[in-house]
């Protein structure tokens, strides 16, 4: 039987791949991941695929000398694209722009025959854009992709001063007046904390000694231009409270100039070092503004990929695990591609789960209840010896493929947790917790997401499997936290799939996974497309 070769971008702890091996239709040459937990638990479970890192470094001719012409591309490249709503950040430009052309470059010298991305389901959103590069515009304008005017701010009007818009256009004056990232660290941590006098107070003592020592760096600039004496009155308002010469609430009024200048000269900065093209600077009444084109990330992969040269079919949706019998709700955009001269329709399967068969929390980790989960990695090194149940559901059967059970290992439980995990039931999280309970840990207790300590509902699929040791996600009936081999469960790895690495490491790899089931209901359609059209002699006789 004919297999498919394959190469995995970002192939992180392997689900992607694990679904496509399932088929048995397929086999995986190489795969790329950063991370070295991430490489760790893919090489144990995928022996025989190479495993490589940084695919910035790929070079993609000597893996067709190596393994001849690749079939099938498939991955998932984190996309950030940029966000304008948040003028706090300093960073206005994610670095994970270029992973996507990283994911796009792979594509372009393989040529395979298909290929398929995922990504969370956001990526055709407004928020996953671009901004244009400097060397875009061609491939822009031949392949016909739509773009319109964002603006970046950079400074809000209050803090305008004169010749603000020359500066930000001139990546030398941008370095003259860039501060050293720590001590814009330091003063921020402070203005950050500005809005409740005792943090402030508190920022204050904890960042003293590193304050009075950058202090005198700024002390010392000449008054001759804007820039140089907001920093200097920043500092002075610094050291002038530690003297105790000026009120705490006096402060704020000092640094905030200094701060929102620094933040302006940063966004400056990642302009020039991105190699951005901007198109005008603009001043008005909300201040100064870079205007630069953008595009959307869809638009822009669809573009490229369907122009003659690559000529693809591209289909894309939103999958929904759960239809493909995973026992958790979560979402993912799936692009998949095909070369038109091997087909020109291609298609995502549909799901055969109806909402109302959807299995659950239950059906993946019931069988586990009565297993005593280990706390630390020494404990795990060995496993748990499984004893043969009776009774399973047919997801758990299919899981249950091991018998010893590797990843049952959870985190201890503090008091305060403990007293929580108590109080709440089935379907309830941190909002159900009574007043009493919610002191001492968020930030802003009203603002914490629902998926925070969230008590399992056996009854239902779980939602999106995240990182469940972040979020604190409990036992349906125990008073425990979920380990880390049932939120494996839940994305639908079998028990003979070992996760290495720290407990967090682990929580994390589970959290990012593609779950197994819909990757493999995915590469099932994508064979049969490829062999109905390439080897129609084996469709018939099948």
């Amino acid at each position: 039987m004919h297999k498919y070769t394959v190469v995995d971008l970002f192939a992180g702890a392997g689900g992607l791949s694990l679904g496509f091996m399932q088929t048995q239709k397929y086999d995986i040459k190489v795969a790329f991941e950063n991370s070295p937990y991430m490489q760790e638990t893919y090489r144990q479970n995928h022996p025989g695929v190479e495993v490589q890192g940084d695919v910035c470094g790929a070079n993609y001719s000597d893996i067709m000398r190596k393994y001849g012409k690749i079939d099938v591309v498939i991955g998932g490249p984190p996309c950030q694209g940029f966000s304008n709503a948040n003028r706090q950040k300093n960073h206005a430009i994610s670095q994970n722009n270029m992973l996507v052309k990283q994911y796009l470059r792979a594509i372009l010298e393989l040529q395979p025959k298909a290929f398929v991305m995922e990504n969370v389901s956001m990526l055709r959103s407004e928020v996953h854009r671009f901004y244009m590069e400097k060397g875009d515009e061609p491939t822009i304008e031949h392949c016909h992709i739509p773009v319109k005017d964002t603006y970046l701010h950079l400074l809000d009007k209050e803090f305008m001063f004169e010749n603000a818009a020359e500066i930000v256009q001139s990546e030398k004056e941008i370095t003259k007046y860039l501060w050293a990232e720590d001590d814009y660290f330091e003063l921020n941590v402070i203005y950050k904390a500005s809005k409740n006098v005792s943090k402030m107070r508190k920022a204050l003592d904890k960042h003293k000694k590193k304050l009075l020592k950058i202090s005198n760096t700024y002390l010392s600039l000449s008054d001759d231009n804007h820039i140089f004496r907001e920093a200097k009155k920043a500092f002075e308002a610094i050291i002038r409270y530690y003297s105790g010469i000026i009120e705490i609430e006096n402060i704020k009024a000092n640094i905030e100039p200094s701060i929102m200048i620094q933040r302006m000269l940063s966004k400056a900065q990642e302009i020039f070092s991105n190699n951005i093209a901007v198109d005008s600077y603009i001043q008005n009444n909300d201040g100064l503004s870079a205007k630069i084109q953008s595009f959307a990330v869809y638009d822009y992969l669809k573009g490229i990929l369907e122009a003659p040269e690559n000529d693809y079919v591209i289909y894309s949706d939103v999958l929904c695990a759960a239809d493909y019998g995973a026992p958790q709700k979560r979402m993912r955009f799936v692009v998949i591609g095909i070369k038109r001269n091997i087909s020109s329709k291609i298609a995502l399967p549909k799901g055969r789960f109806d909402a109302d068969e959807y299995r659950t929390v239950r059906d993946a980790i019931g069988d586990l209840e009565d297993v005593e989960p280990v706390v630390d990695l020494e404990q795990d090194k060995n496993g748990i010896i499984l004893q043969p149940k009776e009774g399973l559901s047919e997801l758990a059967t299919s899981l249950r493929n091991s018998t010893i059970l590797k990843n049952h290992i959870i985190t201890k439980t503090t008091d305060t947790a403990m007293e929580r995990f108590r109080a709440l039931k089935q379907g309830q999280n941190f909002h159900s917790l009574k007043e009493s309970l919610k002191t001492n840990t968020y930030t802003d207790a009203a603002r914490t997401q629902n998926t925070i300590y969230l008590r399992l509902n056996y009854d239902e699929p779980s939602g999106t499997v995240v990182n469940v040791r972040k979020s604190m996600w409990i036992h349906p009936t125990l008073d425990r936290a979920i380990s880390v081999r049932e939120a494996a469960r839940l994305q639908t790895f079998p028990d003979s799939f070992v996760f290495y690495g720290s407990k967090d490491k682990q929580y994390q790899q589970v959290g990012n996974a593609v779950p197994p089931i819909l990757a493999k209901s995915i590469a099932k359609k994508l064979a049969q497309i490829l062999t109905k059209n390439l080897y129609p002699e084996v469709t018939s006789n099948g």
